[in-house]
């Protein structure tokens, strides 16, 4: 799938200057404390024209507009604006996620940070890049020198459960790693471990638009992504769990203990 790597590509540049060419005019709730702009809305309708353009052959699952096109074994996961409560308020963190799915992994990747200024790209085999840069994870080897950062806490039904584990985890992990951080998107978390920025991330939910770009970014510069229980991230898994080699035992050591 490398020759569509330009296209993924494109897809992104084009949502970043849709993205740049204004600012968010309507702002909704489309669910407890999620948010959805027009801008979204505008990325989304654009990005798809363009891959139904360009892929007619190749389904599209979005996080505006759900599934379209064909339902075979190959099809794009793409969040139009990932970090949208950051994005209504003027935050520059937030991402353009576009990833090419095969069967339950991701083949492509191209995430865009339009406020930050760089494009991060990935095809399986062929290594992950900021712009041209090669990408390589953190060679870090303890806990005490880690940077790792925590995906959103639950909303909707069932949250109080789901973030009583979270704060656990931050309490245990807060006593441990150099600095936790909450950035609020899924994608520049999983693109900052495969930029060596971050050491880990720990995601507690799997939405394909958010993740399965990230996570092939983070697998072609050196990391794993995992599982909660430490088994291989798919589009099935409950959980997304990006770190560096050196981490990896104590970090799912403490995710046991958390669970558990």
């Amino acid at each position: 799938m490398r020759e569509l790597l330009p296209v993924a590509r494109e897809a992104v540049a084009l949502a970043r200057r849709v993205i740049h060419s204004r600012t968010p005019a309507v702002v909704r709730a489309k669910g407890d404390r999620d948010l959805v702009t027009d801008v979204d809305l505008a990325v989304e309708d654009a990005v798809r024209a363009f891959l139904t353009r360009e892929t007619p052959e190749i389904g599209i699952l979005g996080e505006e507009h759900g599934h379209s096109g064909d339902s075979g074994e190959l099809w794009w996961a793409l969040d139009p604006v990932d970090g949208t409560s950051n994005f209504a308020r003027g935050i520059p963190l937030c991402a353009v996620s576009l990833g090419l799915v095969s069967g339950r992994s991701s083949v492509l990747a191209a995430i865009d940070l339009p406020f930050l200024g760089t494009t991060y790209s990935a095809a399986a085999g062929g290594g992950a890049f900021a712009d041209d840069v090669p990408l390589g994870v953190s060679a870090a080897r303890e806990m005490s020198d880690a940077v790792i950062s925590i995906g959103d806490f639950a909303t909707g039904a069932g949250a109080a459960t789901k973030n009583r584990v979270r704060l656990e985890l931050l309490d245990r992990l807060g006593g441990t790693a150099q600095r936790i951080r909450m950035l609020g998107t899924a994608a520049i978390d999983l693109a900052w471990v495969a930029h060596g920025k971050l050491e880990a991330t720990v995601i507690l939910s799997n939405l394909p638009w958010d993740t399965m770009a990230g996570t092939l970014l983070v697998r072609e510069a050196g990391g794993f992504v995992l599982d909660g229980d430490g088994s291989e991230h798919t589009t099935e898994s409950a959980a997304t769990i990006a770190v560096c080699p050196g981490l990896r035992r104590d970090l799912l050591r403490i995710l046991s203990e958390v669970d558990g």
